[in-house]
């Protein structure tokens, strides 16, 4: 076209300045409908982004808090163990036979006319 020159002579009529006022509306009625698409997609992606990382966080927590869980319920058998060995030792010390016993175990105290050797807990060397 560029060795050509135009030929067709531009019609200023009612139907053409209809028809470009029609074509310029459809243009900017496509550039709202992008950029409303844009808005949208953007919002989207924002609320997405944020709802992942929130549930991330949660899942890190919720990870947390079963290790936590899973600690303190061993520490909770083991306290109900010696929960348990107290009172059977509470029990035991009520007997004074038993307290006797202990005494005469830990402290050397005899009834009256024993003697006690203290011997050591090696093996002989034979």
């Amino acid at each position: 076209m560029s060795t050509k020159e135009k030929t067709l002579a531009n019609l200023e009529t009612n139907y053409k300045h209809k028809y470009d006022a029609y074509i310029e509306r459809q243009k900017r009625k496509k550039q709202r409908l992008f950029r409303r698409l844009m808005l949208f997609s953007i919002v989207v992606l924002i609320t997405f982004g944020s709802m992942a990382a929130y549930h991330f966080k949660q899942r890190s927590i919720q990870a947390e808090k079963a290790e936590q869980y899973e600690q303190l319920e061993g520490k909770l058998a083991d306290l109900k163990k010696e929960e348990k060995n107290l009172n059977e030792e509470i029990k035991l010390l009520n007997n004074e036979e038993y307290v006797l016993e202990i005494a005469r175990t830990n402290y050397f105290f005899s009834k009256k006319g024993e003697l006690i050797f203290n011997l050591p807990d090696e093996e002989p060397s034979y």
